[in-house]
């Protein structure tokens, strides 16, 4: 497929022909495998232009993961994944794709975790190998996503009862960021059907605004009733009482429960536990890593600062690590797992 508009109409998803299942809403897969190339959604120019990328070659995808053109956790597992099938089909030196891939950005486990499966199919079985191994790690996410967002509505439905909730959530966590259903905002999808949402108060999320052009993109989908507020506002709204729970995603979990995840995600696990809120983290457990004791391990990605500001000097980094005792919660697909430890 070339890149541009998807070939299909408002609302549902691009044809069946080009590889991608939708889901119950009809959102399509944001990453996938079609026709020997890896074809994308490229999310840095949502939401005036739903434009769709064929990517063919290895340099081409680490730029579409270091720019933003797909991300997201789970979808950066997959990108991983569909990267060293990529180079294996191409007939690059695969373990240098593979470590150039690993790069692309470094506090998201998901992407290298990607990449090492898929390697370790190549090494054992070669390109096809590869490309099997990419397709479940494609599928395991899909699926993955759907088990997230209903353990993540039963816990809701349990902390918050009998009442349409008024939640918020940071930057983006919905099918662009998981390849399909969500998982934060999968959480808001299972309790929409549900009939158990009031109102979503999505932070903007700077600099790059990733709920002002995407988590408000995926609501407006959905049907869903929110506001956009910015980022600076989203601890009054907790403290005023606004607000029933946070919903965050997360792109490593260290062992000991602390949860990196967007940049601005810590200052709301700080106004929640003061306002007694409960505060949730959705994640894959491939987001789990156990080789990390703590939040202090994970490497901290800091991008350009002329995404902040061109007039003056500026510090820019992606991501924030939110301590476990501020956590009530982490949901994965197999899993609740509760501040001091234990899972469900």
């Amino acid at each position: 497929m070339p890149a541009g508009r998807a070939p299909h109409a408002a609302g549902e998803g691009p044809i069946a022909a080009a590889g991608r299942s939708a889901t119950a809403t009809a959102s399509p897969r944001a990453i996938d495998w079609a026709d020997g190339a890896v074809v994308l959604i490229d999310q840095t120019v949502l939401p005036a232009e739903e434009r769709w990328l064929r990517v063919a070659d290895v340099d081409t995808l680490v730029d579409c993961i270091s720019r933003l053109a797909v991300r997201g956790a789970p979808s950066l597992g997959a990108a991983g994944a569909l990267g060293v099938a990529l180079a294996a089909a191409t007939g690059d030196d695969v373990p240098v794709a593979a470590a150039r891939l690993r790069r692309a950005r470094p506090t998201a486990v998901n992407l290298a975790r990607g990449v090492d499966r898929a390697l370790a199919a190549y090494s054992a079985g070669g390109a096809e190998a590869a490309l099997a191994a990419a397709r479940r790690v494609i599928e395991e996410e899909a699926a993955s996503s759907r088990a997230i967002g209903e353990r993540g509505a039963d816990l809701l439905a349990e902390l918050c009862p009998a009442r349409p909730l008024r939640l918020l959530t940071h930057c983006n966590t919905g099918w662009l960021a998981t390849v399909g259903w969500g998982t934060a905002l999968g959480v808001v999808a299972s309790l929409h059907m549900r009939h158990m949402v009031e109102r979503v108060y999505a932070d903007e999320t700077r600099p790059l605004l990733q709920g002002v052009r995407l988590t408000a993109y995926e609501l407006r989908r959905l049907g869903v009733e929110h506001r956009v507020v910015v980022d600076a506002a989203a601890p009054s709204l907790i403290a005023r009482g606004l607000v029933d729970a946070v919903l965050v995603g997360a792109d490593r979990i260290a062992a000991n429960g602390d949860v990196a995840n967007k940049i601005g995600t810590y200052p709301l696990a700080l106004a929640a536990a003061r306002a007694g809120v409960p505060f949730l983290v959705a994640a894959p457990e491939s987001t789990v890593d156990e080789a990390t004791a703590t939040g202090d391990a994970i490497e901290i990605e800091e991008r350009d600062p002329a995404e902040v500001t061109a007039d003056a000097p500026a510090y820019n980094p992606a991501f924030d690590v939110t301590p476990h005792d501020l956590v009530t919660a982490i949901v994965t697909e197999r899993r609740t797992i509760r501040p001091a430890g234990v899972g469900e």
